[in-house]
């Protein structure tokens, strides 16, 4: 499926900037490095610090908000689809 374009002129995102994506899944051992090593992939300089993390209440689900360095809309479009489609993965926000 493919998604709609949006003009430059019509993003209210303005590129580079630093941009929260939060990630929730269910709580295992390799949840988060497996994030973080996905989110290399899409921008190179991401580091684990960048990253806040916060079990649910009854310790069932993680959840990750990662700051990223948005340099694109096709950055992001790609991103998102690559951690909602990822197994551990339950939502993206």
């Amino acid at each position: 499926m493919s998604m709609p374009t949006i003009p430059a002129e019509e993003s209210l995102i303005e590129y580079p900037s630093d941009f929260p994506i939060k990630v929730v899944g269910i709580m295992r051992d390799e949840f988060a490095q497996t994030i973080v090593e996905l989110v290399v992939e899409h921008d190179p300089e991401f580091h684990a610090g960048k990253i806040e993390m916060r079990p649910s209440s009854q310790g069932k689900y993680l959840s990750l908000t990662l700051t990223i360095r948005a340099t694109s809309r096709t950055q992001l479009d790609n991103l998102y689809r690559a951690l909602s489609s990822h197994e551990l993965v339950k939502f993206v926000l």
